[in-house]
């Protein structure tokens, strides 16, 4: 059995990962892969893109970070045939190597055309190259907006050509129309002039035209854009698509409401020539004269034919003075007539009204009014009876209502004044127990504080000794020579001079002296105040 082969170095998972990432970076810096994408499911989350790339026999793992996708023109499809460009670098999560791309070109005329032809039926799909989402286009447009390059020959020839049909006031919004971010600077230019209000300071233009000259598919590959294709598709002002010549077919031009071969007819086609658009208008006013003086012609014969037919103004009011002048004639009769009837009428009411009439009349009404006057007054009499009997019966209510009231009274007090009595009983015991209890509780406090005073200490033969602020001294150290000292006994104080401040340099104890030796002390006196009189100790 061979031994084991000590002298090889060892290395660490992360060490040998590294080395490899080293090796195949600087073995591969740059490099141009072609092959097919698969796998791909969309940019991630994150904004980057994860698949892969195949051929026949081999695949390899590809990733396109956020920043270099941006900046992509061809975006990864699923199964386009492409040719990447980027660095090959090592994944030691996975032990895997992989490219990261930074740009994405089509393999070949071949499969842009697929891709284009793949994104034509996608597109037609959702309905955008529908004939019934075209708007027709505005016969002599108030303001012509045009998406292009400002320093190419397209505009020159847009404008020039407008000059010369029909001047109009023309809008430019510059744009890049190829290379990187061409499509959505397009995108964004046709949304700009749809986003521009109707009475603003810039005026909306009633027609747009997206105009580039000739290339080849690679040059006009942003009008195949998908960004761009929704742009024209959405856009709410009619839009003319002239991209490229007659034999260019791009995207756009299915989106668009009209497509132009070249941006020449594209601005004969946004304009009428003027010259021609005057000669019309005067046919056309010529036709409308010579059409309003026939009918003007004719509605004269008409009117004409008709007052012949019409009769004449004595034959019309004859029968009407006819019956003026009849009734003319019997109104003094009538008149007559009425007076005479009016005066027998007034004649008949007067014999009515004689003075005795009038008389019997009087008699009669106050002979009624004398008998409503007496039934009156005995409705009066009764109605009063009644008043009294009903105020009567109340009141024998109401007095009764009263004393019983009164009796309830008497009771409620007589109960009330029992209530009092106990309540007085019970808070005399309750004032006498709290009162002993706080007795008891005063006690005990008072021993406590004679158990934790320091007179108590005191008169186990300790003294206090205070400076010459009254504040007790608690060491030695503080007091200094000829100090002026306090000292408290049980019975009373004492003043005192320090003499030194050490204790070893006190003098000797003097000999113990007779009592009749001894300076006599005077006690102090402590007077207690006599208790009022008549009035006891609470203890």
């Amino acid at each position: 059995m061979d031994q084991p082969r000590l002298n090889i170095p060892e290395w660490t998972v992360s060490e040998l990962s590294s080395a490899l990432k080293r090796t195949v970076e600087d073995a591969f810096g740059h490099v141009r892969v072609r092959g097919e994408i698969s796998g791909f499911r969309g940019v991630h989350s994150s904004g980057h893109a994860y698949f892969c790339l195949k051929d026949e026999s081999a695949r390899i793992d590809a990733v396109v970070w956020r920043t270099a996708f941006a900046r992509m023109r061809i975006k990864p499809e699923e199964g386009l045939e492409v040719i990447a460009t980027g660095r090959l670098t090592t994944y030691p999560g996975r032990s895997t190597y992989q490219i990261v791309i930074e740009s994405l070109e089509p393999a070949g005329l071949g499969a842009l055309m697929a891709l284009l032809e793949q994104r034509k039926q996608a597109l037609a799909a959702e309905g955008l190259f529908d004939e019934a989402r075209k708007q027709l286009l505005p016969s002599l447009p108030g303001v012509i907006g045009v998406v292009t390059s400002p320093t190419g020959a397209v505009i020159r020839d847009i404008l020039h050509r407008l000059e010369d049909r029909f001047p109009r006031p023309v809008l430019v919004w510059p744009v890049r129309v190829q290379g990187e971010g061409a499509a959505e600077e397009i995108a964004a230019a046709i949304r700009g002039f749809n986003a521009l209000p109707e009475d603003g300071p810039i005026p909306r233009p009633d027609l747009l035209i997206v105009a580039r000259g000739g290339g080849s598919i690679e040059d006009l590959w942003a009008f195949n854009e998908e960004i761009v294709v929704r742009a024209a598709a959405d856009s709410f002002i009619p839009l003319i698509s002239a991209v490229g010549h007659e034999t260019d077919v791009t995207l756009i031009d299915f989106a668009s409401d009209r497509r132009a071969p070249t941006p020449t007819a594209a601005a004969e086609m946004a304009v009428p020539v003027r010259s021609e658009l005057m000669a019309k208008v005067d046919g056309l006013g010529r036709r409308v004269l010579t059409c309003w003086v026939r009918a003007q012609e004719g509605r004269r014969v008409a009117l004409r034919s008709a007052a012949r037919a019409l009769p004449t103004a004595d034959a019309l009011l004859g029968g009407a003075r006819q019956r003026l002048d009849a009734a003319a004639g019997r109104l003094p009769r009538a008149l007559l007539a009425g007076a005479h009837r009016h005066r027998s009428d007034f004649s008949r009411a007067a014999a009515r009204l004689t003075p005795g009439l009038l008389r019997n009349r009087v008699s009669r009404e106050r002979e009624r009014v004398k008998g409503l006057s007496d039934r009156t007054a005995r409705c009066l009499k009764v109605h009063a009876e009644r008043r009294r009997d009903r105020f009567a019966a109340v009141s024998g209510r109401l007095g009764a209502a009263l004393r019983a009231s009164l009796a309830a009274q008497r009771q409620a007090l007589v109960r009330d004044r029992e209530r009092i009595t106990a309540l007085a009983r019970r808070a005399e015991r309750a004032s006498r127990g709290l009162l002993a209890e706080r007795r008891a509780r005063l006690s005990r406090a008072e021993k406590l504080l004679q158990a934790l005073s320091y007179t108590g200490v005191l008169a186990r033969g300790f003294a206090l000794v205070r400076g010459a602020d009254d504040r007790p001294l608690r060491s030695a150290a503080v007091v200094i020579p000829g100090q002026r000292l306090s000292l408290e006994f049980a019975d009373g104080r004492v003043a005192a001079t320090a003499d030194r401040g050490a204790a070893g340099d006190l003098p000797p104890p003097a000999p113990a002296s007779t009592a009749a030796e001894r300076p006599q002390v005077p006690k102090p006196v402590t007077r207690r105040k006599a208790p009022a009189e008549g009035q006891g100790s609470l203890f």
